[in-house]
C-alpha cells in the first residue's frame, strides 16, 4: 500500500507539473519529441511530461532597444558617433523562436550596417538636419529584414549625433557669429525705425503748426472784415437816421463844424480849413446822398 500511494503521488505531481497557464501578453512555443508542435495562446494548457517541451516564451508587448553609439563616416569624410533606439514587436512567435539564434543581436547588427550606409551618402550638414529621413529609411530597411524573423519594426529614432570635438567647436563659433549678426541687424533696424518715427513726428509737428498759424490768420482776417462791416453798417445807419430825421442845411453845417472841431482835437500838426464853410456843408450833403444811393441798391438785393 505504501508503494502504491507513493506511485500515485508521483503520478499526480508529474501531471500537475505539466499544467501551464498563459497570460494575455505572452505566447508559448511548444515542441513535441523535438519537433515544433504548437503555439499556445492565453488560457489553460497541459504539457505532457517527458514528451512536450516549452522552447520559447515570447512577449507580445512592444519592446524598446537602445543600441550603443556606432561610428559612421559621412560623405565628406567626417567620423561621428550615432546611437539609435529601435521600437519593435513580435508578430509571429514561431518565426521569432526558429528564425534567428539571437534576434536582438541580429537587429543591432542590421541597424549598425544600415546606419553606416545611409550616413555614407550624406554630408555632415545634411545628416545633422535630416533625422526624420534617416529614421524613416532605417525603419523601412529593418522592417523588411526582420519580417522573416516574425518581428515588426514600428519606429526607429536617432537618439544622438556626436560629431568630433573640433567640428563641434567650429559649429558653436558659427552659431555664435550668426547670433551676433542677427543681433546687430535687429539693433540697426531698431535705430532706423526710431529715426523714421522721429522724422515723422517732426514733420507732423511742422504741419500742425502751419495749420494752426493758417487758422489764426484766417480768423484774424475774418474778425477784421467783420469789424469793418459793422463800422460801415453803423455809418450807413447814422446817415439813414439823419436822413429820416429831415436834417436841413443848417444842421448839416453844424455837423460839419463838429467834425472840424474833432479834427482840430487830433494829433495832426497841420489843419486845412476850407475857405468856404458853406462848401463844407454841401460836401457833407453830397456824401449823405451818395450813402443813400449806395444803401438803396443793397436793400433791393
Amino acid at each position: 500500500m505504501i508503494v502504491l500511494i507513493i506511485f500515485f503521488v508521483v503520478i499526480a505531481v508529474i501531471l500537475v507539473s505539466g499544467i501551464r497557464i498563459v497570460n494575455q501578453t505572452r505566447k508559448y512555443v511548444v515542441e513535441r519529441l523535438g519537433a515544433y508542435h504548437a503555439t499556445w495562446g492565453v488560457g489553460f494548457h497541459w504539457l505532457i511530461p517527458f514528451v512536450d517541451k516549452v522552447v520559447s516564451v515570447v512577449s507580445l508587448k512592444e519592446q524598446v532597444k537602445d543600441f550603443d553609439p556606432q561610428a559612421v563616416i559621412t560623405k565628406d569624410n567626417v567620423t561621428m558617433q550615432i546611437d539609435t533606439i529601435v521600437f519593435f514587436q513580435v508578430t509571429d512567435p514561431k518565426l521569432y523562436a526558429y528564425g534567428v539564434e539571437n534576434p536582438i543581436n541580429a537587429i543591432e547588427s542590421i541597424s549598425a550596417t544600415t546606419l553606416r550606409n545611409i550616413i555614407g551618402d550624406l554630408e555632415l550638414d545634411t545628416s545633422l538636419t535630416s533625422r526624420d529621413i534617416i529614421n524613416e529609411k532605417m525603419r523601412l530597411i529593418l522592417d523588411d529584414a526582420t519580417d522573416k524573423w516574425g518581428i515588426k519594426v514600428n519606429r526607429v529614432e536617432v537618439k544622438n549625433i556626436m560629431p568630433p570635438k573640433d567640428i563641434r567647436e567650429s559649429m558653436e563659433k558659427q552659431m555664435r557669429a550668426e547670433r551676433e549678426r542677427r543681433q546687430t541687424i535687429l539693433i540697426a533696424e531698431g535705430e532706423k525705425r526710431a529715426k523714421i518715427l522721429e522724422a515723422e513726428g517732426i514733420n507732423e509737428s511742422i504741419i500742425l503748426k502751419a495749420e494752426a498759424e493758417k487758422r489764426q490768420v484766417v480768423l484774424q482776417a475774418e474778425a477784421e472784415a467783420e469789424a469793418i462791416f459793422k463800422l460801415k453798417e453803423a455809418e450807413a445807419l447814422g446817415i439813414k437816421l439823419i436822413k429820416e430825421a429831415g436834417a436841413d442845411e443848417a444842421v448839416l453845417r453844424i455837423k460839419a463844424f463838429e467834425a472840424l472841431a474833432k479834427l482840430a482835437d487830433g494829433q495832426s500838426t497841420k489843419i486845412v480849413v476850407p475857405s468856404n464853410l458853406a462848401d463844407l456843408a454841401g460836401m457833407v450833403t453830397a456824401l449823405t446822398e451818395t450813402a443813400k444811393t449806395t444803401k438803396e441798391p443793397t436793400s433791393k438785393k
